[in-house]
Parts: structure tokens; C-alpha cells; sequence
């Protein structure tokens, strides 16, 4: 996968849009260790909520403060209520329950609802979860704001299916709200290999991951990936392989989509950096992209 550079050459954003790491070369004198092999499950990394999230929990706290600056800067009012389709493990909705805010989160995958519930009773928290579709959803009330990040949005891999969750996105907010939408664009000369590693840390579990781009379809506007995922908590050791499809897009594209969808319109852009103060002009280079769209006002 091939890196889009800020920086320090140890400084790079993946074109799936799911990890910004600095990485550090070190050389450690440590002792052998023998560990079996435990055999690779070939399922969904989605399934496993408790790996998922902490393969991601870096993220958390940048994407948190981001949002809450992007409702000073462009909401109208005070915001109070949050929205996050396609919420999967829940950190961000757990974290702005945390920051007193209340948060509606919906997903379709059943494993991280039940994580994410349990979750939130542990942390003694409130948040209304349930299962729907990105395209197909409906809320009881308006929110002030939502947001989507990791690329999540890309998931969804027809036109018509992004459209769709454009316009329910626009039918659950209060005029005048806002939606952070943050996902990798595609540059306009994708490389042939893309391959990002990671590894992150909770208490005494590891969680590793390899994500691999296999294949780039520009025609039909998907990309193939790779996960590999490695959990290890003592002995303990869970390998795990994940084959799945995002959609591509490109500055361009997404304007059009945005463009079929009146009830919404592009306020300003930003990259991996998180800075509110800083919007960038939406081009091709941008890599990760995180776009603030308002709902429009009444005339």
C-alpha cells in the first residue's frame, strides 16, 4: 500500500484510511521464546470486537476532540446528541458518553453490539444502541450532530447504497447540524502493493495487525484487502484472516455523490492532522480526508 508522507519519513497515512502511525527502529537484545503456532480462523475480524477495538483505540481520543471542535466551529447551537452509523465496537461512542454526551450508535454486526453493551455497563454509561443498516435507518429524534470515521463509510459499495445513507444522514439531523465524515481518498496513481502494520497494547493482550491491499479495480471502484490479525494475552494466542471490499473515491467522485444529495453541503475538509484550524482544499493528494457536510437550513 503506498504511503502518503507528512513530515518525518516515519510518518505516513494508509490508503485504506485506518491507521496513522510513527514508527520507531529499535534493536532489543531479548532471549528466544518458543510459542506453537496456533492455526489461522479464516472469518470476520469484525466478529472479534474486542481485537477490533484495540487495534484502533490510538485514534480514539484525536477523533473525539476533532469532533467536538468541528461542532464549536460550524453547529448553529449547542450540541448535545451525537449519531455514529455503523458504530462497530463503540469507542467513540463510548468515549463522548463518557464526555457527557448522548449517543446514538447503530451497526449490523451482532458480536460488537454485545461488546459494546456490555461495555457501556461496565463503564456505568448510557448510550441507545441497535442494529440497522448504513443505508436504511431511522431515528426516533433528531440528532445535533454524527460522524464516521475509519472509513467506514467506504463499506458500503454501491453508489446507490452511499446516496441512500447520505440522505438518512440528512433525515436524522436537525437543521443546521453537522457530519463528520472521515475516509481515504484514492490518489490518482495508486500503487500496485500497499501493506501497513501495526500493533497496539491493553493490560497484558497484543493485538498486531497486517492489513494488505490485494486488488484495485478503478473501473468498478473497489479495493480488495487483506487482515491479518495476531492476539496474544499470555499463552494465549488468537491468528485470524479477513478478506473484504471497500469502495474507492476520488475528490472528484465524491463531489458528485454529495452533489445528488441537496440536503447536505461540503463546509471544509481536513487531513490526518486533526486541526480545526486548518481545512485543506479538497484535491487528490489529500489521503486522509475528513469532511465536515452540514445539513442545510430552511429558507
Amino acid at each position: 500500500m503506498p504511503f502518503q508522507r507528512f513530515g518525518l519519513a516515519n510518518d505516513f497515512v494508509s490508503r485504506s484510511g485506518l491507521v496513522w502511525i510513527r514508527q520507531k527502529l529499535c534493536r532489543f537484545d531479548l532471549p528466544r521464546i518458543t510459542m506453537r503456532r496456533s492455526r489461522v480462523l479464516v472469518e470476520n475480524w469484525f466478529d472479534y470486537p474486542l481485537y477490533y477495538d484495540i487495534a484502533f483505540q490510538a485514534h480514539t481520543q484525536c477523533e473525539a476532540d476533532f469532533i467536538e471542535a468541528a461542532c464549536r466551529k460550524y453547529c448553529p447551537f449547542g450540541v448535545r446528541r451525537f449519531l455514529e452509523p455503523g458504530c462497530g465496537s463503540g469507542r467513540l461512542v463510548t468515549e463522548l458518553a463518557a464526555r457527557g454526551y448522548q449517543v446514538t450508535g447503530f451497526d449490523l454486526n451482532q458480536p460488537a453490539l454485545s461488546y459494546l453493551r456490555r461495555r457501556l455497563a461496565r463503564r456505568r454509561l448510557n448510550a441507545e444502541i441497535f442494529k440497522a443498516n448504513m443505508s436504511d435507518f431511522h431515528l426516533s429524534q433528531p440528532a445535533d450532530a454524527a460522524y464516521c470515521t475509519v472509513s467506514t463509510f467506504r463499506h458500503l459499495l454501491t453508489e446507490q447504497a452511499a446516496r441512500r445513507h447520505l440522505e438518512c444522514i440528512a433525515g436524522s439531523l436537525r437543521p443546521g447540524g453537522i457530519y463528520v465524515l472521515a475516509f481515504h481518498a484514492l490518489p490518482l496513481n495508486p500503487a500496485e502493493e500497499d501493506i501497513e502494520h501495526w500493533t497496539e497494547w491493553r493490560g497484558r493482550t497484543k493485538v498486531t495487525v497486517t492489513l494488505r491491499v490485494l486488488r484495485t479495480d478503478l473501473r468498478r471502484r473497489i479495493e480488495n484487502f487483506r487482515v491479518c490479525l495476531l492476539g496474544r494475552r499470555g499463552s494465549k494466542e488468537l491468528r485470524l484472516r479477513h478478506d473484504y471490499r471497500l469502495r474507492t473515491y476520488t475528490a472528484r467522485q465524491f463531489r458528485r455523490l454529495l452533489g445528488s444529495v441537496p440536503s447536505l453541503e461540503l463546509y471544509n475538509a481536513y487531513d490526518f492532522r486533526y486541526d480545526i484550524e486548518q481545512p485543506f482544499p479538497l484535491n487528490d493528494e489529500m489521503g486522509y480526508c475528513l469532511f465536515v457536510l452540514g445539513r442545510r437550513l430552511p429558507w
